[in-house]
């Protein structure tokens, strides 16, 4: 074992004193009695020195490092598939849930249609905290990190990052495409205002933060990771605090749900310990390599987000004075986009402003934001109007 923390050293030394502790990571690789090399650094550049040196010296890998495989999977892969090695990651994507292993095993003969769910816990855990407590968004977060849910500087978490790093290697999984991080629309959970979370109650519905990965149509793969209104009813709108949910539809096996412990020290240790097992087991029966992750040669083609259809959460902050309404549908409706629900409230105050929300039928996501920064620009217009979409 190697931990720059001497004091983590420490622990394990008088746990158990036949346990070798070193201060140098890559020490290990060179090891001649180890051969598996857990790497549980975080981050890429680090990692990936680590797990580049164990591949080239023959050792099996297990990682839970989600940014390393979105952002250098590919090269790692094929380094191990030359040196006849085991890279193994099921840590990486919702914790101690076996996602990892549905999808390149018990599904793998299945037409995957959509993979969508909440893949990060700390942000879910905020919006629960938030739906259910009443509670800011600051001591939502805050809960977060004092439960070990949230690191310290959690930006990866709230800005939507984590999840698009683990949406990249499930179109990997799922598609057999290689995605970058980058090339996902990501929205985080930042900007949520508890209006919303009490306006989604109101049409029936509760905010989650997700990851979609589907086929359209065109052949094309619809990515994206933002907060969207998820119907009451919808077995996603019950996965409350830290817990992650993963929804699969395949075209032979229909709708499959997994559920459980996203977030935290225990399930992640516990995907890894189980990594470490199946990699054992195929050193026993002499099958290393016996399954591995390795996108197709090419690009995939992906929708833009304009191109989106979907149903939309839309909240106006405005001036309350005639006329308002009639210019907001106009806007609306002179780029094609109808209302299905509205309800109206007057601020408190003397400010003279009010608050309109509203969900729409089915619009083109390119149509809804052109829309939206006319109406912005506008006197009518106190803020800018708050847009979040709807999965069902």
């Amino acid at each position: 074992m190697a931990d720059k923390d001497a004091a983590r050293l420490q622990i394990v030394r008088a746990q158990d004193p036949s346990i070798a502790t070193l201060d140098d990571a890559f020490e290990i690789p060179k090891r001649e009695d180890v051969d598996i090399v857990v790497e549980l650094i975080g981050g890429v550049k680090v990692a990936e020195r680590l797990v580049r040196a164990a591949l080239e010296g023959k050792k099996h890998v297990v990682t839970a490092n989600k940014a390393l495989l979105a952002e250098r999977g590919k090269a790692l892969f094929e380094l191990a598939e030359r040196n006849g090695c085991d890279l193994y990651f099921e840590a990486a994507v919702a914790g101690a849930i076996p996602v990892i292993r549905v999808i390149r095993e018990s599904l793998a003969s299945d037409y995957f249609q959509s993979v969508r769910g909440i893949i990060n816990g700390p942000s879910n855990y905020i919006l629960s905290s938030m739906a259910n407590d009443d509670a800011t968004f600051a001591d939502a977060l805050k809960a977060a990190q004092e439960a070990g849910f949230a690191e310290a500087d959690p930006t990866l978490d709230i800005t939507g990052g984590d999840a698009g790093h683990k949406l990249a290697l499930i179109a990997g999984l799922a598609f057999g495409a290689h995605v970058l991080p980058s090339q996902i629309p990501t929205e985080g959970i930042d900007e949520v205002d508890p209006r919303d979370i009490q306006y989604a109650h109101r049409f029936g519905y509760v905010i989650r933060p997700l990851a979609v990965a589907e086929r359209v149509e065109s052949g094309a793969l619809d990515l994206r990771v933002h907060p969207a209104l998820v119907p009451e009813s919808d077995p996603l709108a019950h996965v409350d605090g830290a817990l992650n949910a993963v929804a699969i539809k395949g075209a032979m096996v229909g709708p499959s749900f997994l559920s459980g412990l996203g977030a935290g020290a225990a399930p992640t240790a516990t995907s890894v310990a189980g990594d470490i097992i199946d990699i054992a087991r195929n050193m026993l029966a002499g099958a290393p390599m016996r399954t591995w992750y390795l996108p197709v040669e090419g690009d995939q083609m992906l929708q833009p987000i304009a191109d989106l259809s979907s149903r939309y959460y839309l909240r106006f902050s405005v001036h309350d004075e005639p006329g308002v309404l009639a210019a907001l549908s106009g806007a609306l409706g002179d780029a094609g986009i109808s209302i299905e629900l509205m309800v109206q409230d007057v601020n408190g105050g003397d400010d003279g402003t009010a608050t309109i929300a509203m969900l729409t039928h089915d619009s083109r996501e390119g149509d809804v934001r052109a829309a939206l920064r006319a109406i912005d620009d506008t006197h009518h217009a106190t803020a800018p109007t708050r847009v979040i979409r709807i999965v069902e």
